[in-house]
C-alpha cells in the first residue's frame, strides 16, 4: 500500500467552506480512482487540515493527485495555499477489520 499526507495552513473562518470543497469536489475522484483504499479528512478547527489518502500503489496516489488537481486548484488554493506532502510506501497498518 502507498499512503500520501497533506497538511494546510488556513484561516479558520474558511473551515466550514474548505470542509464542503473536500465532500463534494476532492472526495469523489480520489474514490473513484483505480486502486482506492481510504481517504480521511482531519480539520482541527483552529487553522490546520491534513489529508490521509492511501492506495494499492503509487500509480493509484498518482493519478487521484491528477484527477482532483484542477479542481484544487480552481476552489481551493486560494484558501488553502500550497500543501506540505509526505508520501511513500505503509511499512506497517493496523486496521480495525482485522488482517494485516
Amino acid at each position: 500500500m502507498y499512503g500520501v499526507v497533506r497538511r494546510y495552513r488556513f484561516d479558520p473562518q474558511v473551515s466550514e467552506s474548505i470542509d464542503h470543497h473536500v465532500r463534494i469536489g476532492v472526495m469523489q475522484p480520489v474514490r473513484e480512482t483505480p486502486g482506492f483504499v481510504a481517504y480521511y479528512w482531519l480539520d482541527t478547527g483552529d487553522g490546520a487540515g491534513v489529508s490521509f489518502s492511501i492506495f494499492e500503489d503509487k500509480a493509484g496516489a498518482d493519478e487521484a493527485t491528477r484527477r482532483t488537481a484542477d479542481y484544487v486548484q480552481t476552489h481551493l488554493q486560494r484558501l488553502m495555499g500550497d500543501s506540505e506532502t509526505t508520501e511513500g510506501v505503509i511499512q506497517a497498518h493496523a486496521p480495525l477489520w482485522g488482517g494485516g
